[in-house]
């Protein structure tokens, strides 16, 4: 990293920014790219899940959101509508007997 920040005249502030940032898996491109790059690493690798970071909010969400995800919906790789209206019953859980009033 030394030689790579004297090579490049990189002050401390520009080395850090650099090697202090997200060095994940990245999928850059257009919203249909990007659902390619998406469906390709489900199919290909399998997942049940992203995680997903934007370069800047609140925009970065919103063009995800109104973008991407419109794209992966209309593959069927993306919800359209969650099973439940909590998580609990979204996963299929009972819901716990309350330890503070019995069963009435």
């Amino acid at each position: 990293m030394l030689d790579w920040a004297s090579a490049e005249q990189l002050t401390i502030r520009q080395l850090a920014q650099r090697i202090g940032g997200y060095s994940g898996l990245q999928m850059i491109g257009t919203p249909v790219e990007i659902a390619d790059q998406m469906e390709q690493w489900l199919v290909e690798e399998g997942s049940d899940g992203f995680n997903v970071m934007f370069p800047y909010l609140p925009a970065g969400l919103d063009d995800f959101v109104q973008k991407v995800v419109p794209e992966l919906q209309r593959r069927g790789i993306f919800r359209r509508a969650y099973d439940g209206t909590t998580l609990r019953e979204h996963l299929g859980l009972p819901r716990p007997g309350n330890r503070f009033f019995g069963g009435a």
